[in-house]
């Protein structure tokens, strides 16, 4: 099972939150991680977050990362969307 917990954060406080599961075991840890995402973005109305190198970076190394506007082409009205891997097979 594969889940990823994603977060809407807004001044400090937690606006929204979704856990989003995958358990299609005909895919690789990185397509569950897009196809999250994706259903992530399709939950929240967002568009989808692009991968700056310094978001690579925390995701790999802490399985845990933060998209902010710079990762954004439209304008959010939020701090940060954070997204954090909290069960794997």
């Amino acid at each position: 099972m594969f889940r990823l917990w994603a977060k809407i954060w807004k001044d400090n406080h937690l606006i929204k939150d979704i856990v989003i599961e995958n358990d299609d075991c005909t895919l690789n840890r990185t397509r569950k991680i897009f196809a999250a995402i994706d259903a992530v973005c399709y939950e929240f109305d967002l568009s989808k977050p692009l991968w700056l190198d310094s978001t690579v970076r925390d995701f790999q190394k802490h399985d845990k990362t933060r998209f902010y506007q710079d990762n954004f082409v439209d304008s959010i009205e939020f701090d940060y969307l954070e997204i954090h891997v909290i069960e794997e097979d």
